[in-house]
């Protein structure tokens, strides 16, 4: 049978290496820019103050006050202070939260983005914006979301912490393995999504031992690159939604409720795509898909239970009922009593149960 797909590249630079950052200056060089608004959240505001060092008078000033999941008051102070200093783009420094950011200002000004990842959150890779409103946390696409230059340095990603380093790269983990079973899934993107997880599997534990071991965060850098790759090109399912029902709701934090779902909603889909679940298990080097997900938070010491997190049990019935309206496309129908039945195995921090 031949097969039929379609396979769309994303337009992005992409330096990669150890010491890149320093490439930061040539790269707003090369595209004629001279005005950059540094991002960072306020954890990060001593990295934004050393990216606004290294580029000198490029920089035109520093925001700080990027947050998760991407409130959009958050985003319309951020406007203002690009406005008023005349920014020309936008360089992002830090995770998933100063990357969104970025993406929500460009979207509503054009801005180009320069992002310095420093963690494994792949969002840089997207065009792909989550922002919150009202409690509420709401996705959309669109080219302009994408950032145009991205700058992987491995030194910066050296003094992560071991216990984030496991939730941000099971967080990368979830979109390489939504991915594999995705309605627009494609050979090019699946060669990219089993690398992926084997280069975090492989990492992510060695990370654990030792935070140091520079081989150990390469390898979990480029899984995490391949991973927010995959994001990027096709779309989300179960897993994705349930996150996002869950964190935007809940407020809970970003990767750590990504690292406790995706094994439950792996379990979920098993049997509607063995050959997807059959690769994650083999990038993975164990026998079933969904318990490796599980087993590998377990080695490296992520949380698995929503309830750690914060989230109380009276609202597990809620959650249920937003995950099912306005689902994304999944490969099982999303019923809502076995819907219930996930969140409330991830609230307890029960191993992943198939259909």
């Amino acid at each position: 049978m031949v097969a039929a797909f379609t396979y769309e590249a994303l337009p992005a630079r992409v330096r990669f290496g150890s010491g890149t950052l320093a490439c930061l200056p040539d790269e707003l060089d090369r595209a004629g820019k001279r005005r950059a608004l540094v991002l960072s959240t306020p954890q990060q505001r001593d990295q934004a103050e050393r990216v606004a060092a290294l580029i000198g008078p490029r920089a035109a000033g520093i925001f700080s006050d990027a947050t998760m999941h991407t409130p959009v008051g958050v985003t319309r102070a951020a406007l203002d202070a690009a406005r008023s200093l005349d920014a020309d783009c936008t360089v992002a420094v830090g995770g998933g939260s100063t990357t969104g950011l970025g993406k929500a200002v460009a979207l509503r000004t054009g801005l180009m983005q320069f992002v310095v990842p420093t963690t494994y959150a792949g969002s840089e890779m997207t065009p792909i914006l989550g922002q919150t409103e009202d409690g509420r946390k709401t996705t959309q696409r669109d080219a302009a979301i994408l950032p145009e230059v991205v700058i992987y340095d491995v030194d910066l990603t050296i003094g992560l912490p071991a216990d984030l380093s496991a939730t941000s790269g099971m967080n990368a983990i979830a979109h390489a393995v939504e991915a594999l079973y995705a309605r627009d899934r494609n050979p090019i993107i699946s060669l990219m999504a089993e690398d992926a997880i084997r280069a975090l599997a492989r990492a992510l534990p060695a990370i654990a031992a030792h935070p140091a071991d520079p081989q150990a965060r390469s390898d979990a850098l480029y899984g995490a690159f391949l991973c927010g790759c995959c994001l990027g090109a096709v779309g989300m399912a179960l897993h994705h939604k349930l996150c996002h029902v869950i964190g935007g709701s809940f407020d809970l934090p970003h990767a750590q409720t990504h690292t406790i779902i995706l094994p439950h909603a792996t379990a979920y889909n098993a049997a509607a795509e063995p050959e997807a679940m059959a690769r994650i298990a083999a990038a993975l080097g164990a026998d079933d898909a969904a318990q490796g997900l599980y087993d590998l938070a377990g080695r490296i010491g992520a949380p698995r239970a929503l309830r750690d997190l914060g989230m109380p049990e009276a609202a597990i019935d809620q959650a249920a009922r937003e995950a099912v309206q306005n689902p994304y496309w999944n490969p099982r129908a999303i019923e809502p009593e076995p819907i219930r039945a996930l969140i409330a195995r991830a609230w307890a921090g029960l191993p992943p149960l198939g259909a």
